[in-house]
């Protein structure tokens, strides 16, 4: 693994997230928070999983004393979780661009959203963040479909590249 491959796994991750940002930004409070059957009850509900995975693992990777998962505390509107996304894009592009390559074999300590403790390589960490990033905008995909929204582009991996 190398600065480059992660560097460019940190790029496709905010690539596609502005992506997703623009299409949120286009759907009404109705779909937002529209109850949907899913792993979560709503855009809305996974979205805000989606933003507080991101800001969770910046906060492991930077050893942020006492992180806090936003899911279990959001209260905000749309637009603050936008914000509050785009500068999780923001702090994971400045933290891997200065992460040094040395330490991708460093442990990175975790706590699960129960609270038990789990530690893993960083460089297993980080395509395990960039996976699951892209397995919950899957879900959001369909749940946008469902609320109504028609508007998509791709955002596949693939296209990433050949832009």
């Amino acid at each position: 693994m190398t600065k480059k491959y992660f560097t460019e796994l940190a790029n496709y991750n905010n690539w596609t997230d502005s992506i997703i940002i623009e299409w949120i930004k286009q759907i009404d409070n109705e779909k937002w928070e529209k109850p949907i059957l899913s792993s979560f009850r709503s855009v809305k509900q996974t979205v805000v999983h989606i933003v507080s995975a991101k800001k969770i693992w910046i906060d492991f990777w930077t050893k942020v004393s006492n992180p806090v998962y936003l899911s279990a505390e959001f209260n905000g509107t749309k637009n603050d979780l936008i914000e509050i996304w785009e500068k999780a894009s923001e702090d994971l592009q400045n933290f891997i661009e200065n992460y040094p390559e040395e330490d991708y074999q460093k442990p990175v300590s975790f706590t699960y959203p129960n609270g038990k403790q789990g530690q893993m390589i960083f460089w297993q960490t980080f395509p395990h963040f960039v996976n699951h990033a892209t397995y919950h905008r899957g879900q959001l995909v369909t749940l946008l479909r469902q609320a109504g929204f028609i508007n998509f582009s791709n955002t596949d991996l693939l296209t990433f590249f050949i832009k």
